[in-house]
């Protein structure tokens, strides 16, 4: 490591600087100052693995080496246009698309949409994900709604249970109580 080097990097612990984080700079101060793998770990509390990993970052690409770079992530596996598809077709009345039935399931979107060609495969969790990312909820019983993030009026929490209480004693209680 030159005197250059060194410098900058006890400049940077002393500056917080995002692109590298304070743990990394560590690792290498202290691998420059001679100790080992092991001893650095315990002292970052980082694995040995990931130690080397920095420090052989450093070795090649200097500071550089230790900057946070862009993770680009898993690519899209549906277009926008897909999507709004998917949206549009769940906001649809099935009847009117030549179905015999008047409310989507996730099952029978999921199916429609590959018969359509829509999409190639899709599961039902990604359907409901595509469609809460819209703001569409999907209700067993009654279909979907928008979700306007409001609890209705008229909905009423279910009554909390003590640990001590079984569903029956509670369902007892409520009886002889007259409440139904």
């Amino acid at each position: 490591m030159t005197n250059e080097e060194w410098e900058e990097l006890e400049h940077l612990t002393q500056q917080s600087e995002p692109e590298v984080p304070e743990q990394r700079l560590m690792i290498v101060l202290l691998s420059a100052q001679g100790h080992r793998v092991q001893e650095v770990s315990r002292e970052v509390d980082l694995h040995p693995i990931n130690v080397r990993k920095w420090i052989h970052r450093f070795n090649e690409d200097g500071i550089d080496g230790l900057r946070s770079g862009k993770s680009p992530g898993r690519p899209p596996v549906f277009s926008g246009e897909q999507r709004e598809e998917i949206v549009e077709i769940a906001a649809s009345d099935p009847r009117q698309l030549g179905l015999n039935f008047s409310q989507w399931s996730l099952q029978r979107l999921r199916k429609y949409l590959i018969q359509n060609k829509i999409v190639e495969q899709i599961s039902v969790e990604t359907i409901r994900q595509v469609l809460r990312a819209h703001g569409i909820k999907h209700r067993s019983s009654r279909g979907w709604r928008r979700d306007s993030g409001l609890l209705r009026s008229n909905h009423r929490p279910a009554p909390k249970l003590s640990l001590r209480q079984s569903p029956a004693r509670y369902s007892m209680q409520k009886f002889s109580a007259g409440v139904s």
